[in-house]
């Protein structure tokens, strides 16, 4: 019974620690951008008042994948300092307890936590993201160049969209290579550039556009002129259909399912690159999440205190931590894009720094 008394105890206090840190941080995160921007476009009109107050709303899953782990790394720093400043801690490992029987409310908190975040990343956050877009009334756009590829991965064809929207187009540019290749370089055979193009299911159609035919001395040979004329073959439109809707999107607008698409599609059309940094926002799904149960154990290992210990020594290495991660993931997500680090490793680095962290800070603080 006393056992049970006690979980209950430990896993309210962090839990209503971390439920606050988490709306503290939210509130700080929208309050100095997002939420100034809708209040003035509300008022000037641009927003009616219930799109305003859905706009707020779909921010907050962007934010909590963010917020989650942090907030239970936060709560339960603040819990155990208290506790231990309390000299509650030390009741507790007179009357038998080890540490790691201390914390296992707070593990089993953050196993809740975890997947959380997992179905934000997952499924919420995409919809919101989504959602966002469409209330807000924005078009996205991307550039997009396609190489299409032999067998023995010489470029066939190189289709460029510069400005792309959904389904259209501004001035693509399409290059045609001859089936003569040399050692070191494939021939162009023709250039087409149009004022618009558009995709469809099956087809690549440049509108109002010039046909340069280039002969084998890379002198152009003739010049046609054309209203509309299908540029790319049947099977590779719908390739491009595909990549192109894709391309649109952020990774934090996709699901998991969608994801696993787009790199296979990455991948089958050797995009090495685009498909490193997809494999790696991927695995980031699950390591991220993962984070939540480290953080939460460091924070209770940080609270963990003597009783002349000074009382800002753990929240000040937590905020080192937590700035220290915010601003890594950038370097380590490009390193994991041009192939310096694999896409697991580069997923699993903070998450196996953090372990080493709670390895030391369990070791120096003797707990």
């Amino acid at each position: 019974m006393q056992v049970k008394l006690y979980d209950k105890y430990i896993f309210k206090q962090v839990f209503y620690a971390t439920l606050a840190c988490i709306l503290l941080f939210t509130i700080v995160w929208i309050a100095p951008e997002t939420m100034l921007k809708v209040v003035k476009r509300t008022l000037s009109g641009i927003y009616t008042v219930p799109v305003g107050l859905q706009l707020l709303l779909f921010e907050v899953p962007k934010i909590l994948n963010k917020a989650l782990p942090i907030g239970l790394f936060l709560g339960s720093l603040f819990t155990f300092d208290k506790l231990s400043k309390d000299s509650e801690i030390t009741i507790f490992r007179n009357a038998g307890m080890s540490s790691e029987r201390i914390i296992m409310p707070v593990l089993v908190l953050s196993i809740f936590v975890t997947i959380i975040c997992f179905i934000v990343n997952n499924t919420i956050g995409p919809y919101s993201c989504n959602k966002l877009n469409r209330l807000k009334d924005e078009i996205p756009f991307s550039n997009i160049v396609y190489i299409m590829k032999d067998g023995v991965s010489r470029p066939q064809q190189i289709v460029i969209l510069p400005n792309y929207t959904t389904g259209r187009a501004n001035e693509p540019i399409v290059m045609n290579f001859s089936e003569i290749h040399y050692a070191d370089v494939s021939e162009l055979s023709e250039i087409i550039i149009g004022e618009a193009g558009r995709i469809e299911k099956d087809k690549f159609v440049v509108e109002r556009g010039r046909k340069y035919t280039i002969n084998q001395n890379g002198i152009f040979e003739e010049i046609v002129q054309f209203t509309e004329q299908s540029v790319v073959p049947p099977e590779k439109a719908e390739i491009l259909s595909r990549l192109s809707q894709y391309k649109l999107k952020r990774d934090r607008e996709l699901t998991n399912a969608q994801l696993v698409d787009y790199m296979r599609l990455l991948k089958q059309e050797e995009l090495n690159d685009e498909y490193r940094a997809a494999k790696n926002k991927y695995i980031q799904r699950y390591t991220h999440s993962f984070m939540c149960v480290l953080f939460a154990i460091l924070g209770c290992y940080l609270g963990f205190s003597r009783p002349r210990e000074r009382r800002l020594t753990g929240f000040i290495i937590a905020i080192a931590l937590t700035f220290a991660y915010y601003i890594t993931l950038p370097p380590i997500d490009v390193a994991a894009e041009k192939g310096v680090l694999s896409p697991a490793l580069a997923a699993c680095f903070h998450p196996i720094l953090l372990a080493l962290t709670i390895y030391f800070v369990k070791k120096a603080k003797d707990v």
